[in-house]
């Protein structure tokens, strides 16, 4: 499924890989149960690093639209 198709994959994936993470945490998992959980859980960690470089190229080329060329970082004050 593209991305564009599924605007929200991103907040999905996340939602997968928590549940994941929670799931061997647990510990109630076999070792084969708990290394496909991981083998999904890298996945998942790959599609979620490409949404959010995804996102920061389209901010970096809306703001260089807008005249300005620099990101300054964020501050959550």
């Amino acid at each position: 499924m593209s991305r564009k198709k599924n605007p929200h994959l991103f907040e999905e994936s996340l939602t997968e890989l928590e549940q994941l993470v929670s799931k061997m945490e647990q510990g109630d998992i076999s070792l084969e149960q708990a290394l496909e959980s991981f083998e999904r859980g890298v996945s998942l960690t790959r599609t979620c690093q490409k949404a959010l470089q995804e996102a920061e190229q389209k901010v970096s080329i809306l703001l260089a639209k807008n005249g300005q060329h620099t990101l300054e970082p964020f501050t959550d004050e």
